[in-house]
């Protein structure tokens, strides 16, 4: 156990960590110059596509040191903050954490916070300043700028380059002398943590774990504790490039369990696995439970496609555990799932994965939060959805979710940011100068605001300089109504939505315009109102597609004319009772742009 050391990376979005990662796993040999290819541990193609590392992934290097052999587990993680919850399922399979930081662009909100993780878990930190062969690097500003954030000393910092791979073997120098070994006793009944689990669909569900204590072996009878099911370990082993099986994996270590299971249900991350002849006396207290922050109704556009989109869903969720889902049913839309996310990233992201690995096409309804109701006689109704709102005459007030947001950004985007943020009806607690041009802003401001665009028009304010990091802070009530979209006096609820008083006729008026552009125009008069409970805020019309019937009365009396205006209008208003407007998908995305 004393040659393995247990590691992760954690940087902000976009501090080159995959490209680090690639040159340790070639100064190591873990891989062939032939197998590299560009981030190679990411392996989904929408993570190359963006750049961003969307999973977190583990492998092993195997490095020789001053003529010992060493073990060293990698484990790979997202930077951005949407995706936290998969850093902290690293964190806590690890002893020690690489901080990445860009030395062109300094010290980022999510580095912050992924820090402030990892010192909770105790890692060991080893700060590393990345890009140190662009022109643009401020290595002396950048180390001094980690210097006050982690209280290390200059000579500390490790200068480095993913690109050109400057720097790489003392990383792995660093990684061996000073991130602790693993503790645990390798003789104890055997506790192991699932960090992470995938799915194969040949072997079935493929489960990731780090022993803290004992050993499994091939063929062994395992149990795991949260579920209380049992499994025959039909095959274990560590994880390289791919899986590489053996007889025993021992305590400190990180590797994999095949045991046949075919239900997604059966494997929970952050479970504990054990022996059955000689179990553990308590489970491992993994990571903090995920809470959903932006919720969603995901729908099959063809509603016979209802239990493939289930089972693609949970396949998803082995995948990625921060997804939750249950099912729900819309007049307008017939069956599907509400869907909780951790922000509108992620969303974006399951959407994709569903089209792409699933082959599902699937509308996706308006995001919203989480509200809580109180009603008169003081009961407490959770609302995932408008339509579980309480009437007006039975509610006493309603909560939403409020989040501290902490903005780094140059001093120069102040004024716009504050704007933007007194906008989004955030409220200002503190403003911190980092160094004589960075600032750290902090804010108080409702989830809700942040759903939509807040992220986009940020990084358009400030020129892409300022980045963004927030953490819940409970519930506080708001003066919030329900508003409704009604076509032709029905109500469509896959368009209401919870939104504040005062934004209400603003938010309204845009929606019926923006619809009125998308709606196909019909033989009769659509009429699109936005309405607060029974009283209408907002309307536009959607004109009928008219033909002239006047066109055969040439010359005559009026009175023909007007006969055939009055037979045509009933026509039209009988029409009208009968016929239904169809929404078309693109009104439920458009509906988030609505400030583009």
């Amino acid at each position: 156990m004393k040659n393995i050391r247990n590691f992760c990376i954690i940087a902000h979005i976009d501090h080159g960590k995959s490209t680090l990662a690639d040159r340790l796993l070639q100064t190591t040999g873990t891989i062939t110059d032939r197998q590299l290819q560009e981030q190679t541990l990411d392996d989904m193609d929408l993570e190359r596509e963006r750049g961003i590392t969307i999973k977190s992934h583990a492998i092993q290097m195997v490095h020789k040191h001053e003529g010992e052999t060493y073990v060293l587990n990698l484990i790979d993680t997202p930077g951005h903050v949407d995706f936290s919850y998969e850093v902290s399922r690293s964190i806590a399979a690890c002893e020690g954490a690489l901080l990445i930081v860009d030395a062109t662009q300094g010290i980022q909100a999510q580095t912050i916070s992924n820090l402030y993780l990892a010192l909770e878990h105790d890692l060991e930190i080893i700060p590393i300043l990345n890009k140190m062969d662009l022109a643009s690097a401020m290595p002396e500003e950048v180390t001094d700028q980690i210097v006050d954030l982690i209280g290390c000393e200059p000579e500390d910092v490790i200068a480095a380059s993913g690109k050109s791979g400057l720097g790489v073997d003392n990383i792995l120098k660093a990684i061996i002398n000073r991130v602790p070994a693993p503790k645990g006793d390798p003789e104890a009944p055997l506790q192991a943590l699932i960090f992470d689990s995938v799915f194969n669909q040949f072997r079935g569900i493929v489960a990731y774990f780090r022993i803290m204590n004992g050993s499994i072996k091939k063929g062994d009878q395992v149990k795991f504790v949260n579920t209380g099911k049992e499994y025959g370990a039909d095959e274990v082993g560590v994880l390289g490039l791919d899986y590489i099986p053996q007889k025993q994996v021992f305590a400190g270590n990180v590797g994999y369990i095949i045991s046949g299971i075919k239900k997604a249900k059966e494997v929970k991350v952050g479970d504990t696995i054990t022996n059955v002849i000689n179990p553990c006396d308590k489970a491992i207290q993994g990571f903090e439970n995920v809470k959903p922050m932006v919720f969603a109704g995901i729908y099959p556009v063809d509603t016979d496609e209802y239990e493939e989109l289930r089972e693609a869903m949970e396949k998803l969720q082995l995948n990625d555990a921060s997804l939750t889902f249950e099912p729900e049913s819309s007049a307008a839309l017939g069956f599907g799932f509400r869907c909780g996310f951790l922000g509108m990233l992620h969303m974006e992201i399951i959407q994709e994965r569903l089209e792409r690995e699933h082959n599902m096409t699937v509308i996706t309804t308006v995001p919203n939060v989480s509200y809580i109701a109180y009603t008169k006689k003081e009961e407490q109704i959770i609302v995932n959805n408008p339509s579980d709102l309480p009437e007006i005459t039975k509610m006493d007030r309603v909560e939403e979710p409020f989040i501290a947001a902490q903005i780094i950004t140059k001093s120069e985007f102040i004024g716009a940011i504050m704007t933007l943020c007194i906008e989004k009806r955030g409220v200002l607690k503190n403003q911190v100068y980092l160094t004589s041009d960075r600032v750290e802003l902090q804010f108080e401001m409702p989830l809700a605001e942040i759903v939509f665009d807040f992220y986009d028009r940020l990084k358009t304010v400030s020129k892409g300089y300022a980045s963004f990091d927030y953490q819940p802070i409970g519930y506080q009530a708001s003066n919030l109504s329900k508003l409704d979209i009604l076509l032709n006096g029905d109500q469509v609820d896959a368009l209401s939505s919870l939104i504040h008083r005062d934004n209400s006729y603003h938010f309204g008026k845009k929606i019926c315009e923006k619809l009125k552009e998308l709606i196909p125009r019909q033989q009769f008069d659509i009429a699109i109102q936005a309405a607060i409970g029974a009283k209408i805020i907002a309307r536009e019309t959607v004109k009928a597609l008219r033909k002239d019937v006047t066109a055969k009365c040439y010359g005559g009396d009026i009175s023909r004319k007007r006969k055939l205006l009055e037979k045509q209008k009933k026509g039209k208003k009988r029409m009208r009772q009968v016929g239904n407007v169809e929404v078309p998908q693109s009104a439920f995305m458009a509906v988030l742009k609505l400030n583009d």
